[in-house]
């Protein structure tokens, strides 16, 4: 079967010699590289594919860019390989001559959301044929792993200037509905982060006339389970954005809203910085 080697590199890192904070903001899921071969592949229509993105949640970080703040954004789209998914989360059945032994079949992989997604409700299957065995490692050697490796590394680099290190993991989700919350923040029920960060991304929410909840319906997936310990001062926190809030009426394009939540996402990075001083400071004397 033909290869899907990506046409971009699968993610791009921005740090400094000197940021500014303990923050590292990573965005997993907008990636927009599809190559022509996985398009080739597919049996539907690219924009089909594009289902499965975080709709240009790369653009509400984007403005922070030049501020030697730590950002990861991943090119690779989700419909290569999902970066918030670990590698055991395989359907076998779709990948030639794979074992289900020793795959983790949650229902996140029996639903077709695994590492590499099969199918979409109302769209059914994804795919023409299963993916080679070749090719599932290759996504994984060429995309995920490295892509976790630089997560690892700067957050490495963090916690070694401030003694902390605190990673937003930032999603957008599709409105949940009349009365719903249109922030969603994730601490996999208080096990990836010091409550008080977590409070302080809540107040900053507030502060921008939305209210939040907590870990309802999303409350984090593998890159805090893997990523986050703060017992050792590394602490994360998924952002679930309603897309309605950034993006044009038929979330498909930037919308009215996008400043608005590029700057409610500065406030919160600020917030949590302001949350972590009085301890560090606490800790350098």
């Amino acid at each position: 079967m033909t290869g899907t080697a990506p046409i971009a590199p699968p993610f791009a890192l921005y740090e400094s010699a000197d940021p500014p904070g303990p923050v590292m903001i990573a965005v997993p899921h907008a990636g927009r590289a599809y190559s022509p071969a996985l398009i080739r592949r597919a049996r539907v229509a690219p924009a089909d594919l594009c289902r499965l993105e975080d709709r240009f949640a790369d653009l509400i970080i984007r403005p922070m860019l030049g501020s030697g703040r730590t950002i990861l954004l991943a090119n690779a789209p989700r419909a290569e390989i999902d970066l918030n998914r670990s590698e055991r989360e395989i359907d076998a059945t779709m990948v030639e001559g794979l074992s289900p032994r020793g795959l983790d079949n949650n229902a996140r992989v029996r639903g077709g959301l695994g590492l590499v997604p099969r199918r979409l409700p109302g769209l059914g299957e994804l795919w023409c044929g299963r993916l080679s065995h070749e090719e599932l490692r290759r996504r994984i050697d060429a995309v995920h792993r490295p892509y976790h490796a630089a997560l690892a590394g700067a957050l490495d680099r963090l916690h070694q200037r401030f003694g902390a290190a605190v990673l937003i993991d930032l999603h957008s989700m599709p409105p949940l509905g009349p009365g719903q919350p249109q922030v969603v923040i994730g601490d996999r029920q208080g096990s990836a982060s010091d409550p008080t960060i977590v409070a302080a991304v809540e107040a900053a929410v507030r502060a921008h006339g939305i209210e939040p909840c907590r870990n309802v319906p999303y409350s984090g997936g593998h890159v805090l389970a893997r990523h986050s310990d703060p017992s050792r001062g590394r602490h994360g926190v998924q952002l679930e954005i309603d897309r309605s809030l950034y993006l044009c009426d038929r979330l498909a394009e930037p919308g009215a809203g996008l400043l608005r939540i590029a700057s409610l996402l500065r406030a919160i990075v600020e917030a949590v910085e302001r949350a972590l001083a009085a301890p560090l400071l606490a800790a350098a004397e």
